[in-house]
């Protein structure tokens, strides 16, 4: 009688969870669905009542959630309870430890498109292409892709298991963590004065380290300049508009539009002039932020865009936080180039193609990059 008693009050306590949970993320559509809230609490009532095991209600309300969320079919719209948050919040702050890669969705599979050189993972022989198969024993398959990430960070000098499939066999790895220290910008001088520019990350601090490195190149006099955004997965869009003041004209960088077909542009309203010619490196890795400015670039024709077909990822997440200590990620919006064309999932096309492969010897890309601006300076 007592244990009767007990499931019942967890049933009703389940049931209010619930019920202040859809009345307040809800709201209408509890008058206009009341069915389908009606089965979700049907379902609440059987688990409690028939399962064979006792489960908190925190874990079917999170369950839910995560459900609603998962429904959406959308890699980068991701529910995250309080630990997991806990962990991407180290993960921004640089205060936990990882292996190096950067990793996106392909087929809806987790692919390394971009491997960090001096890292854990490059030491230990992962490799750009690998297709992502376990973490510690939990399949890839069972995971979304911030789970997956997050199975790979951890206390730097802890080990993690991580397989791959390569050219359709799998290969196991012992990866150590550590702390990623990513310079978001690297530059250098090249054989007849060319400036080399590296952005390898859009921090928030990117665009001061940005201007710092281009008032050095320009210091030594260069006539030409090479932006590498290879493998750059984006980052922060404020600081990819503040940087774009450096490569394009006054005008719109970027248009956002919002789930109600709104438009806004964000504009480069205080040009500053280059000077030299610029050509642009991109390849399948340069994603998000990095394609705003590579596709304002391409369409103002402020430079030539070198490599091979971008990522094609023109959506915008926001993360919010709940009250019940996790957060949500979710695609609020898509980006247009300045042209209004929609990358998304098609990626952009370089003026100039020329592929890299990790056979070739030298890099092509770089090569064909330092030719074409050689006949600009000197036709």
């Amino acid at each position: 009688m007592f244990e009767n008693h007990k499931t019942l009050r967890s049933i009703f306590i389940v049931l209010v969870i619930f019920s202040f949970l859809i009345t307040g993320i809800v709201g209408i559509l509890l008058a206009t669905n009341y069915q389908n809230i009606g089965k979700l609490l049907q379902v609440v009532a059987i688990i409690k009542t028939q399962y064979l095991e006792d489960v908190p209600a925190e874990q079917l309300m999170g369950g839910a959630v995560r459900g609603m969320v998962d429904s959406l079919d959308d890699p980068y719209s991701v529910y995250m309870d309080e630990e997991e948050f806990q962990e991407f919040r180290q993960h921004i702050e640089g205060s936990i430890g990882g292996i190096g890669i950067f990793v996106s969705v392909q087929e809806e599979k987790f692919v390394v498109y971009s491997v960090i050189d001096g890292t854990p993972a490059s030491n230990a022989g992962l490799k750009k292409g690998d297709i992502i198969y376990k973490v510690n024993d939990i399949l890839a398959s069972e995971m979304d892709i911030d789970e997956t990430v997050a199975k790979m960070r951890g206390e730097p000098g802890t080990p993690v298991e991580v397989s791959v499939v390569r050219e359709g066999n799998i290969k196991d790895f012992t990866v150590v963590r550590d702390i990623i220290d990513i310079p978001t910008v690297e530059s250098e001088v090249l054989p007849d004065k060319i400036g080399y520019l590296r952005l390898n990350l859009f921090a928030s601090n990117s665009d001061e380290a940005l201007v710092e490195h281009l008032d050095k190149l320009k210091q030594e006099r260069i006539e030409g300049l090479i932006l590498d955004l290879r493998d750059n997965p984006g980052g922060d869009l404020e600081s990819a508009i503040n940087i774009s003041r450096y490569f394009l004209p006054e005008g719109p960088v970027v248009y956002i539009v919002d789930n109600k077909g709104r438009t806004k542009s964000m504009v480069n309203s205080q040009p500053e002039k280059l000077g030299v010619p610029l050509v642009v490196l991109i390849n399948e890795g340069s994603a998000s932020a990095s394609e705003i400015l590579a596709g304002a670039i391409k369409d103002t024709e402020s430079g030539i865009l070198i490599g091979e077909k971008t990522f094609g990822k023109a959506l915008v997440q926001v993360l919010i936080e709940m009250r019940g200590k996790g957060a949500l990620k979710l695609t609020t919006a898509k980006y247009l180039t300045p042209n209004k064309d929609d990358i998304q999932a098609k990626g952009i096309e370089p003026n100039i193609k020329v592929t890299l492969t990790a056979e070739d010897e030298e890099d092509t890309q770089l090569k064909k990059a330092l030719d074409v601006l050689e006949k600009q300076l000197r036709p």
